[in-house]
């Protein structure tokens, strides 16, 4: 997942923009994920930048689960690790620094969450491979694309793929100015 030209990576600098009371207004995480995520739960946070999704995946797995929240930026990774250290959270989240041309993730998982972030990536069929691979069989991967930066074109190339890997689509979940799928691993 290494920077390419027409492949921008959300700076760090830019992590308190992500982290804001206005973004959370319009894509609250816990009206995201709630219908996904139970107790007990594995899940990945894919692109997890400064944790806005990942503490709420946290609460919702609970003590029993796990979330593994996964960043190409050590920065992004340092700003989660301070917002959740000595709280009981950080024995139930797994910071984990992604490659550059993979997320090396070698654990298997209940449920995927790419949250504005495929756009981003160069290699997206070697990248939803490996979705594929990290998915446990009958898990979903929920995937939720700027409609300002993915045009509806792109969006529907992404899903073809993914069905093309043995995703089946169980839903298009309505996100403020968003495109969005909510996938299950069947092949």
């Amino acid at each position: 997942m290494s920077r390419e030209k027409n492949n921008r990576v959300c700076p760090v600098e830019n992590a308190g923009g992500l982290d804001s009371r206005i973004r959370k207004f319009f894509h609250n995480p816990k009206k995201i994920l709630q219908p996904y995520i139970r107790e007990g739960m594995t899940a990945l946070d894919v692109g997890c930048g400064p944790g806005v999704f990942t503490i709420e995946m946290a609460k919702m797995v609970g003590p029993s689960g796990r979330v593994i929240a996964a960043d190409l930026q050590e920065g992004m990774l340092q700003i989660l690790s301070n917002k959740i250290r000595g709280a009981e959270m950080e024995k139930i989240i797994c910071l984990h620094k992604c490659e550059a041309e993979r997320t090396g993730i070698t654990n298997t998982v209940d449920f995927i969450f790419a949250f504005y972030m495929v756009h981003e990536v160069p290699h997206k069929q070697n990248f939803l491979k490996e979705m594929k691979t990290i998915l446990k069989h009958g898990g979903h991967l929920l995937i939720v694309e700027p409609n300002f930066h993915v045009s509806k074109k792109d969006f529907k190339e992404m899903v073809n793929s993914l069905l093309d890997l043995g995703f089946e689509v169980v839903d298009n979940p309505k996100v403020f100015f968003s495109r969005s799928v909510l996938l299950k691993n069947v092949g």
